[in-house]
């Protein structure tokens, strides 16, 4: 992607850019965004925690310019999971009675394509909270 003025636009721009658009996508869609770039305080991140009705999710966003190298969510390797993992249980360590809560990992994709619309998809599920 490049600036109105030709100029390469960062990977951190388009990464920010995307969690922008999810966490619009993600509150205009059911979901009530109650934080977002969570750091545990011994390691770990979320990008967003939001509630899905009665569903706590976090959620990771993964914002590509493009396909040609497979989908966003394929760049949530295991190594990336355990950080998002390590990130949802420090959350959930703040929270008295976390035994009542369901929790879910979901991914959302963000396509910003050049002269396109944005494309968003969330992928639910897509891996699994540890107890």
């Amino acid at each position: 992607m490049t600036t109105s003025k030709g100029q390469r636009v960062e990977s951190r721009v388009i990464g920010d850019w995307g969690e922008h658009l999810a966490a619009k996508w993600l509150a205009k869609n059911g979901r009530k965004v109650l934080y977002r770039n969570f750091r545990g305080p011994k390691g770990g991140e979320v990008d967003i925690v939001c509630r899905h009705g009665e569903v706590l999710t976090f959620v990771e966003v993964k914002t590509r310019t493009s396909t040609d190298y497979g989908r966003p969510a394929a760049a949530v390797d295991s190594v990336k999971e355990k950080l998002i993992l390590r990130g949802a249980q420090a959350w959930m360590r703040l929270l008295k009675e976390k035994e009542s809560i369901k929790t879910r990992c979901d991914i959302v994709e963000v396509i910003l394509s050049e002269g396109e619309k944005p494309k968003i998809s969330v992928l639910e599920g897509a891996f699994r909270v540890a107890d």
